[in-house]
């Protein structure tokens, strides 16, 4: 500790010494010793609060303290603009005896800010990726200017972003502000949920050619309070009553400090309102908030202020948005509603509790209609239940946390990265063009035909056209793409409808609701006043009651190994000492239903009326390839005439009785053939499921399903252990 703390610049050490820290953590030392001792690239891999943003902050100010950059010298890029503001905050206290400037750069601030730091650019950008695209094609001119000295690149969360088309669009931005500085900044990743150190490092070190290191930091071990709860609700409740479910979440959250998290952001609105209400009739403060992308930033703001008010109750039910790496100060429990997606999602959410050295806390609660009499085996199955206790025991008993696995054909990002050089570039002949993008890494598996395809399709549908001296310019068609302000994001935005409520925006709606009607946004009920069609704004006034809004949710991947852990729940004797009263028992009658029917000894049951079920143990990529197996080689030979199912859970298929027993044979027999993913997938077919998907010539639709969205190995793998 006194050897690194002597090398830290002297404003740091004033700090450190006016916080009254003891010490400087073990990832803080260990990340001082990487970038004072060499100069690789660095991973912080460690625990929530272990300490990772000032592991990265310390020795990189203190450089740049020393050495002052003549550019912006080092640039933190976040996946959410409220890690950005509260990283903002803290950085400001840190440098205010420091001569190193921090600016932030997103929607939301001023333009008078922004002009100040592109007059003057000095010390620390902290953007999004968005805001970096924008710059990129923008600026082009500037980027010398503004980034030619720039020696760090610190990337927030990386988990966020590799696997997904928005981490491949980082790698190719830092690649082109490389072209233009003749300079590889170092990278600093931190993450506190990656399983596979590994595929992390070479994401990060993506087209350098440089190590990348990462300290082993032996974690500190926390202590965990877990539970799990389970109720059946119904949806033809009397309203004015409270049920049990909602009243077991207000007493867990009752005069705490506490975040609620759900899957879908109607959840989230719809358990603030119940809690408002019971809060209301009891005579108790108003303390509970919302916070999702479609809560205005004035709105998460205060609940963000709120949550981070020391001694003071606040609730707020949250999506993804408050998962990440946001400090929200001393929160006595964390609240899940069903079960999260993934073991990393579990570990991020846990891990926003027990941040001063208190146990972590963190409460389940699943919940499934009353099964009828007459349902069906896989309906009679709690799924949430399971897949949430699968999610606990892979954690504890393996510290497993799902694998990330790369895009191999990212092809919305490659018509994102193309149509933006080419706006940046004013024109460009097609050979540097095609230079410039296939250089970047994520387009390794893009081969010059493929890219080629790409260029003739854009000119046939406008996109972009030929100049009489070769080179390639924007189309009219192609510009009305560039020039909206959501062309910088590679992920789709809902054009939503902006909520008003006299002159205080509320958040925004997917779709106008007709006037007189009612709608919940922001944990409150609203009328209907008047709709602007032409400005997408609804002007509304509060009302009495609860109401209800609904926003499509986007279904997550779910592994292949946690659906196995789930069939293990299913089928052991044990009793998880989390599990309370009501969870306990439904776990004791599932049990016993599924050895009934000894569903341990088979994969597919015959049901009722000529249906059987599959129960296929596969995670969401394995389920969708037998899927289509299904579809393409056993629909006429086994007179299949339905498919349906949910998934990953399980799949039901309607044949008649005689073609039952051959069912398991035809996969079995099908996964032994040498039958490949193309054969899954019809040439009529073209998948368009990212953002610039439409504007991709079918054939390479194609080929990006088959080699990311299907995996055939793994479907014979796991048919093998039928």
């Amino acid at each position: 500790m006194t050897n690194t703390f002597s090398q830290l610049a002297p404003f740091i050490q004033e700090y450190i010494y006016h916080h009254q820290w003891t010490e400087l953590r073990p990832v803080q030392i260990a990340a001082c010793q990487v970038i004072f001792d060499t100069d690789a690239h660095l991973l912080v891999a460690a625990a929530t609060a272990a300490g990772k943003t000032e592991a990265a902050f310390l020795p990189v100010l203190t450089l740049l303290h020393t050495y002052p950059a003549t550019t912006i010298g080092a640039l933190y890029i976040s996946p959410i603009k409220a890690l950005i503001n509260d990283q903002f905050e803290r950085l400001n206290d840190l440098l205010k005896q420091a001569d190193i400037p921090v600016w932030h750069w997103h929607g939301d601030v001023s333009q008078t800010r922004k002009n100040k730091l592109l007059k003057n650019p000095q010390g620390i950008l902290q953007i999004t990726p968005e805001s970096l695209e924008s710059l990129l094609i923008n600026k082009n001119n500037d980027l010398l200017r503004l980034f030619g000295d720039l020696r760090f690149v610190i990337i927030d969360e990386i988990h966020a972003f590799m696997g997904s088309e928005r981490g491949c669009q980082i790698i190719c931005q830092l690649q082109r502000l490389a072209k233009f500085t003749q300079k590889q900044p170092r990278r600093i990743g931190l993450s506190a949920t990656l399983g596979d150190y590994s595929i992390a490092e070479e994401w990060l070190r993506s087209g350098t050619e440089k190590p990348v290191i990462t300290p082993q930091i032996d974690g500190i071990k926390r202590q965990i309070k877990l539970a799990i709860e389970h109720f059946y609700i119904t949806d033809e409740v009397d309203e004015s009553e409270v049920t049990a479910y909602e009243q077991y979440i207000f007493n867990l959250s009752k005069s705490r400090k506490c975040l609620i998290f759900a899957n879908n952001r109607t959840r989230t609105e719809s358990i603030i309102a119940s809690l408002r209400k019971i809060a209301r009739e009891q005579g108790l403060a108003d303390i509970y908030h919302v916070h999702h992308g479609s809560i205005s930033a004035s709105l998460r703001q205060a609940a963000e202020n709120a949550m981070r008010e020391p001694n003071i109750p606040a609730v707020t039910a949250a999506t993804l948005t408050l998962e990440l790496g946001i400090d929200i100060g001393h929160l006595e429990r964390v609240i899940q509603l069903e079960s999260p997606l993934s073991v990393a999602s579990f570990l991020q959410r846990l891990g926003r509790s027990g941040r001063r050295g208190e146990a972590a806390d963190m409460r389940f609660i699943c919940t499934e209609e009353q099964p009828l009499s007459e349902a069906s085996l896989p309906e009679q199955i709690p799924w949430q239940l399971l897949q949430s206790i699968a999610i606990i025991q892979l954690y504890l008993e393996e510290k497993w946390i799902e694998p990330i696995k790369p895009i191999k054909y990212p092809l919305s990002l490659l018509y994102h990265q193309t149509m933006s050089i080419l706006t940046a570039s004013g024109e460009i002949l097609p050979n540097v063009l095609a230079k410039q993008i296939l250089s970047l890494p994520p387009f390794a598996r893009i081969s010059q035909e493929d890219f080629k395809l790409l260029l003739h399709y854009l000119i046939d549908i406008g996109h972009i056209q030929h100049t009489e001296q070769g080179k390639l310019i924007l189309g009219l068609a192609g510009e009305k793409v560039v020039r909206k302000f959501q062309f910088y994001a590679v992920f789709a935005e809902q054009q939503e409808y902006i909520v008003k409520h006299g002159t205080t925006e509320i958040g925004s709606i997917a779709a106008p609701i007709p006037v007189g009607n009612q709608f919940a946004l922001a944990g409150r009920s609203w009328e209907v006043v008047e709709i602007d069609f032409k400005k997408r704004a609804i002007v509304v006034k509060q009302a009495e009651g609860k109401a209800t809004i609904y926003w499509r949710g986007g279904g997550g991947t779910v592994h292949t190994r946690v659906l196995q852990r789930m069939q293990q729940v299913l089928f052991e004797d044990i009793e998880y000492s989390y599990l309370q009263k009501n969870a306990i028992q439904r776990l004791q009658t599932v049990r016993q239903l599924v050895r009934q029917v000894e569903l341990e000894k088979q994969n597919i049951l015959q049901l009722e009326k000529g249906k059987c079920c599959i129960f296929p143990w596969l995670g969401s990529i394995g389920y969708r390839t037998l899927e289509r197996l299904l579809n393409s080689f056993c629909r006429e030979s086994l007179e299949i005439t339905s498919i349906g199912g949910v998934s990953p859970y399980y799949l039901i298929i309607k044949l008649p009785k005689d073609k039952f027993n051959y069912l398991f044979h035809e996969i079995a027999s099908l996964c032994k053939q040498r039958i490949s993913v193309e054969d899954l997938v019809s040439s009529s077919e073209a998948p368009e499921i990212q953002k610039y998907d439409e504007f991709i010539p079918h054939p390479l639709l194609r080929k990006a399903f088959i080699n990311d969205y299907l995996d055939m190995g793994e479907l014979r793998q796991e048919v093998a252990k039928w």
